[in-house]
């Protein structure tokens, strides 16, 4: 224990006493969640999703705007009910739905994207290809109260902190360790490769923690973010994506020695999931197999369990299978890396 806490204590002082990443760490996604709440307020995505349920009306022009992706829903036991079509409403999902069997038209009032698609519908609905003075159609507002635009985004943004921390601070650091010779010099000293890389897990693990919550709860004084679940869940989903990305982390530093080539391997990881991860855009009417392939990424089990927590209320049991898959993840990365770790 006395090897494994000066370790710990070695690896966490030189992270503080570097004040460059330790305020980058803590200052950048507050300017993100600030700079996007700021830039969209309320609003989700700048494409247009419509959902489409039931049989379109051909002649209806609102249909014809090339601006708008529809998506169109079968009707269940195939596809989803109206119900949970609306609840992707309210996550800025989709952007609006149109229900053509019983008329009507779902719309969230925290989305900017749904009050310009209101006015493009209510007055294609009024053009003379549609005679009928009235309007055909009725706008209902979605169930359950709508959801803003930062409410969606934060869990992205504090996961998005959490990887590049455990990434780049984890593996990157080992790296250079390797490469200055500072790992060669701990193999003469009773310092085991156990002790030595749980040191490090565990002192990216405390800091990544304190990091993340100091950013949510200073954001959150400002901004009141939606919290319909328990913080308990938040905590231990946001615990063991940290573990898991420490894991795949040192999986990195376990042989490599050069820096350029260990920060080209990992932007290959990350840029994937920043971009398929459901970040700052819902994969919502995506291609089923680029669905799919997001399910592989630890970050997508994250923002998912921890959107289901904040805006849903899910418990335990809704984010059992993201908690499940990110614990066997931690377990395969740690395996690897200690097969494949090496001194020098």
């Amino acid at each position: 224990m006395r090897k494994f806490s000066a370790m710990f204590k070695a690896r966490t002082m030189e992270f503080v006493r570097d004040r460059g990443s330790f305020v980058w760490n803590l200052l950048f996604p507050i300017a993100l969640v600030f700079g996007f709440a700021f830039a969209f307020s309320g609003d989700g995505q700048a494409t247009f999703k419509v959902g489409v349920v039931g049989n379109p009306d051909p002649g209806l022009p609102f249909l014809s705007i090339r601006q708008i992706e529809f998506i169109e829903y079968d009707a269940p036991p195939v596809g989803p009910t109206i119900e949970e079509v609306q609840d992707r409403v309210r996550r800025h999902q989709i952007d609006m739905v149109i229900d053509f069997d019983s008329r009507e038209y779902y719309i969230n009032d925290e989305s900017a994207n749904g009050e310009i698609l209101r006015m493009l519908f209510t007055r294609q609905e009024r053009t003379p290809e549609n005679s009928g003075a009235t309007r055909t159609f009725t706008e209902r507002a979605v169930t359950g109260r709508p959801i803003r635009y930062v409410d969606w985004l934060v869990p992205g943004v504090i996961g998005m902190n959490m990887m590049f921390s455990c990434l780049f601070g984890v593996g990157f650091v080992i790296v250079r360790y390797r490469k200055n010779g500072v790992l060669k010099r701990l193999k003469a000293t009773p310092v085991s490769a156990l002790s030595f890389v749980s040191a490090q897990a565990a002192s990216r693990l405390v800091i990544v923690i304190i990091t993340s919550i100091v950013v949510y709860t200073g954001t959150n004084l400002f901004l009141h973010f939606m919290m319909n679940g328990s913080y308990v869940h938040l905590l231990l989903l946001t615990t063991i994506t940290i573990l898991c990305m420490i894991a795949i982390g040192l999986v990195f530093a376990s042989r490599l020695r050069s820096e350029e080539l260990t920060s080209g391997l990992m932007n290959i990881i990350t840029l994937p999931m920043l971009i398929f991860s459901g970040l700052f855009f819902s994969l919502e009417g995506a291609p089923e197999i680029v669905r799919r392939a997001s399910r592989v990424f630890p970050l997508t089990h994250f923002v998912e369990g921890a959107r289901a927590i904040m805006l849903e209320g899910a418990g335990f049991a809704e984010i059992l299978p993201h908690v499940l898959y990110l614990a066997g993840l931690t377990v395969v990365m740690l395996l690897t890396s200690a097969a494949l770790f090496q001194w020098e």
